[in-house]
């Protein structure tokens, strides 16, 4: 960043920060026109949409990716945590050769489904079953179905800030696509409202539906005894105690509720238990999963045609029987959680109102002062400030991106695999720089 670029203001520096980024990326600018003539906005997945418009990416290798203008950057976005593995695992890349050579689309059972199956209900002791499907949302809404048709109930509780995949989303209300489920909000890191909630609503609730970080809404983690409250809540009154590890289960050899002994009824799986294919998975309760079995009488139905793909299953196998280990898992998550110290302390270095997030491996960056343990809070400190800080958001991403470092608008990010010691020591000394030369900025629209 040169120091002509301090002393501007927040509209100045943006405007100048998307010109120079319109110019360095004419490939990407026309494939985002001509894709609107196909799409709506030109876009097929809302998540990868922003201003003035997205990087186009024509490869990636290890912990890199390069777009099509031929830049390069360090990815820290790794498909929103799908991309644990990077994006060449030679391990992953083979098996998934062999698979594509052996012929897909088989449409019967394959040799790989029942050992991935075995390697999921192994590494997460609340999976004595469990089921394929195609996305986390798809085994969210199957594990709520199954929790309704279960318990005979049909409200389902969950909390502000939520996503559980695009038909399940609770980000500053309820999206208007959600799925017709009656739903109770309730406050995420609120021990005490969300047991008042589900004590006044217990008659009428099928299951209480969380993630042990809430994603979504900026790696923001379960307080320590705000899931075990739940459980003893949810086994009080026999409801279905769902935990969405789609994200999270990368952050422990068996998720966070390994790490914390918490055993909920049913999990959801998704993003890289597939080795970086389609996939998601849902399971628990072998009561519960019972009903799923075909062989028995007035056993529930569970279609879809991609559900055992060839290619997600042999993937899946490799990954998980071969590359992700525990040592790998817990190494990983020591160099996130050395990431977060390291920005942490930029933020107090320089005196600028930043809150760092997330567990483990996965990182949320917020211009913010003050508590940040739920939407109400990131909310409440946004509140007249809301179009500054979507600028200081914009700038960030525009400024990284120029400095080879791939991350999101929202500054929800996350390590690979592949990821080095050096990479991350690199990304470090660009927020540094960002914070040098932004801090101005920063303190006047967030401070």
């Amino acid at each position: 960043m040169t120091a002509t670029l301090r002393n501007q203001d927040l509209a100045g520096a943006v405007a100048e920060a998307e010109a120079r980024y319109a110019a360095a990326n004419p490939q990407s600018a026309r494939l985002a026109e001509a894709a609107r003539a196909s799409m709506p906005g030109g876009n097929t997945r809302t998540t990868l949409h922003y201003g003035p418009f997205p990087l186009a990416m024509q490869g990636g290798r290890g912990s890199h990716l390069t777009d099509v203008d031929g830049h390069s950057y360090v990815d820290f976005v790794n498909e929103h945590t799908a991309g644990l593995f990077g994006h060449s695992d030679p391990v992953i890349g083979e098996a998934l050769h062999r698979a594509i050579d052996g012929g897909f689309v088989l449409g019967a059972p394959n040799p790989f489904e029942h050992r991935l199956a075995e390697a999921l209900v192994r590494r997460f002791a609340a999976l004595e079953r469990v089921r394929f499907c195609n996305s986390g949302t798809e085994a969210n809404l199957l594990a709520l179905a199954a929790a309704r048709a279960f318990t005979g109930r049909e409200a389902v509780l969950v909390f502000h800030g939520a996503y559980h995949g695009s038909l399940l989303y609770f980000g500053h209300g309820a999206s208007p696509l959600n799925m017709p489920f009656p739903v109770v909000l309730s406050t995420f890191n609120d021990a005490d409202r969300a047991v008042a909630d589900i004590d006044a609503h217990a008659g009428r609730l099928a299951a209480v539906l969380v993630e042990p970080m809430q994603g979504s809404a900026g790696a923001l983690p379960a307080e320590p005894g705000f899931l075990e409250a739940l459980r003893e809540a949810c086994t009080r009154h026999g409801i279905v105690l769902i935990l969405d590890e789609v994200m999270t289960s990368r952050l422990g050899p068996g998720g966070v509720q390994g790490r914390l002994g918490l055993v909920p009824d049913m999990t959801t799986l998704g993003k890289y238990v597939g080795g970086g294919m389609t996939i998601g998975a849902f399971g628990g309760r072998a009561d519960i999963m019972g009903r799923f079995d075909p062989g028995r009488a007035g056993a529930w139905s569970h279609g879809g045609t991609f559900n055992n793909n060839i290619l997600a299953m042999a993937a899946g196998v490799a990954a998980l029987e071969r590359v992700l280990t525990a040592a790998a898992v817990e190494a990983l998550n020591a160099r996130g959680d050395r990431l977060r110290l390291a920005l942490a302390g930029l933020a107090e270095r320089h005196g600028l109102p930043v809150v760092v997030t997330g567990m483990g491996s996965i990182f949320g960056f917020h211009f913010h002062r003050g508590p940040a343990r739920n939407e109400a809070e990131l909310d409440a400190f946004a509140r007249g400030r809301g179009p500054a800080l979507d600028a200081l958001k914009t700038l960030f991403q525009l400024d990284l991106f120029a400095m080879g470092q791939h991350v999101t608008r929202r500054i929800l990010g996350n390590l690979s695999l592949a990821s080095s010691d050096a990479e991350v020591d690199g990304l470090v000394a660009c927020i540094d720089e960002f914070l040098s030369s932004r801090g101005a900025l920063i303190r006047e629209a967030a401070g």
